[in-house]
């Protein structure tokens, strides 16, 4: 994959971090780099003061650094700023990370020379990930410790993970046969400067929103048979009269999926409406599907921004302080994708209430094969609830909250990085509650005759069973719910006719 620093997708980044695609940088965006370093020499030689360049940082900003201790200056704010703690990001974290920071310094404006561009680009393409600690972000200016402990790993110094195996950084370097990074004027500054971690985070957690809602649509399909769902809600002429894209889009999808389904039926065969539950899911998914979005369209524009301060303009006449390094916009998106995605849980866990309560349905209790004797799904019920409550608690924004920092001359944050976390978890739980809504539904439509499914949800259901068997009788269903759960984030597209 070429880069430019302008053209990052979330379908290349999810090539890139998740698939291991190799990765290059364009002449044109190597030439920009190399046109604004020489600027910074220029700067540097002839004594200017310009900030991150030879001044101090944050506070630290009015003290002037002599020009012999510059390329100490940038060491020193990498070691300085490596305090992460808590549990590392996953190694696709680290690698996004990668990927983004060298975007970002490919449009020409950071002012970082070739070797610094080469060197990243190396690190992704030999699988050399930095350790990342997941806490201590404030998300401006922008992920400074999570960063920093990303450029540990160029400089030789702190863990990273190759191959699956955690060692020192110097040691990956040895086998790899590459030189440690020395850090010249501005380089520090440009490397951690940035919204790479809650940006990452981000979008490998819209890449599984977007399976999760695919797969959501399946699912709560099956479960229209298990329920004798009434089809009509989901007519074309209805959601057209409402307007919303994507809720239609929601309604086609769902019928496409019951065509020829002899288990669904038609208003006042059984009765004259169903729950919201069921009646509302385009509605529900739909707008959903529009939150994220609208999600997907800020994580790309960021993936392709200059966050760095100072910028460098028309090849480095002009330099000027910003504050792009703020995680706003990514820190509101991440908010809104936690509730969309809390949404598709909640509705997904009323479903399987209606599943499995014989107050509300004509099936055996509990979907249990001897009602009272064996439980059969009760407990399934309960670990759903207790998911989608845990994620009402992780859905509050974190964008709300800010708190200043560096002796109030950063004196509003983003929290950025925080929601991007909690939308991965909150992502995480939702993804075994539609497990439990697979389980459930499965064993619903069973019970009415997969011969009368729709061609579509009955290849689910005969997929779905080579993962999870039929259930006879109780056992230990949380293996199922883990192996529907990791079935589901392994298929990208949901098995149907």
């Amino acid at each position: 994959m070429i880069l430019t620093g302008n053209n990052l997708t979330l379908e290349a980044f999810d090539r890139v971090v998740n698939g291991g695609e190799k990765v290059t940088a364009s002449e044109e965006a190597m030439d920009r780099v190399k046109k604004t370093r020489k600027a910074v020499e220029k700067i540097v030689n002839n004594g200017q003061t310009v900030y991150g360049i030879n001044t101090g940082f944050g506070k630290f900003s009015d003290v002037k650094i002599a020009r012999e201790d510059v390329l100490t200056l940038q060491r020193n704010l990498i070691l300085s700023h490596a305090c992460g703690i808590g549990e590392p990001f996953d190694e696709q974290v680290s690698r996004g990370m990668l990927l983004l920071r060298v975007n970002t310094m490919l449009k020409g404006f950071s002012g970082v020379r070739s070797e610094v561009v080469e060197k990243i680009l190396t690190f992704l393409n030999e699988g050399i990930h930095p350790v990342v600690p997941s806490q201590g972000s404030l998300g401006a200016s922008g992920d400074l410790a999570p960063l920093a402990h990303l450029a540990l790993g160029l400089l030789g110094e702190g863990d990273v993970v190759m191959n699956g195996v955690t060692m020192p950084a110097a040691d990956a370097l040895l086998v790899k046969e590459i030189e440690p990074l020395t850090l010249e004027a501005k380089e520090g500054l440009a490397l951690i400067n940035g919204t790479q971690a809650m940006t990452s985070v981000g979008a490998l957690a819209c890449v599984e929103a977007e399976r999760l809602f695919s797969h959501a649509d399946m699912i709560a399909s099956v479960t229209m048979e298990g329920l004798r769902g009434i089809i009509d809600a989901f007519d074309e002429d209805i959601h057209e009269a409402r307007g919303h894209a994507k809720q239609t889009e929601t309604a086609r999808i769902i019928r496409g999926h019951l065509d020829g389904s002899r288990l669904v039926t038609r208003q006042g065969e059984l009765r004259v409406q169903d729950a919201y539950s069921l009646r509302c899911i385009p509605q529900v998914h739909g707008a959903s599907r529009e939150a994220l979005s609208y999600v997907k369209k800020q994580l790309e524009t960021e993936m392709n921004a200059a966050t760095d301060n100072p910028l460098l303009f028309d090849d480095g006449e002009k330099v000027l302080s910003g504050g792009n390094f703020h995680g706003q916009p990514v820190a509101l998106a991440m908010d809104f994708m936690k509730i969309a995605v809390a949404e598709i849980a909640n509705i997904s866990e009323r479903r399987i209430e209606r599943l499995v309560n014989p107050q509300l349905n004509d099936l055996p209790a509990f979907l249990s094969p001897r009602p009272g004797l064996e439980s059969g799904a009760m407990i399934l019920q309960y670990v759903a609830a207790s998911l989608v409550s845990e994620n009402k608690t992780l859905a509050h924004p974190a964008s709300v909250d800010s708190i200043p920092s560096s002796a109030n001359q950063e004196d509003h944050v983003s929290m950025g990085t925080t929601g991007a976390r909690h939308a991965a978890m909150i992502i995480a739980n939702a993804g075994k509650v539609l497990a439990i809504e697979a389980i459930c539904a499965m064993q619903a439509a069973e019970h009415r005759g997969i011969e009368q499914m729709a061609a579509s949800t009955r290849t689910f259901y005969e997929a779905g069973r080579t993962v999870v068997p039929s259930i006879t009788e109780d056992r230990v269903f949380a293996k199922d719910i883990e192996a529907m759960n990791q079935w589901l984030r392994e298929n990208d597209s949901i098995p149907c006719s």
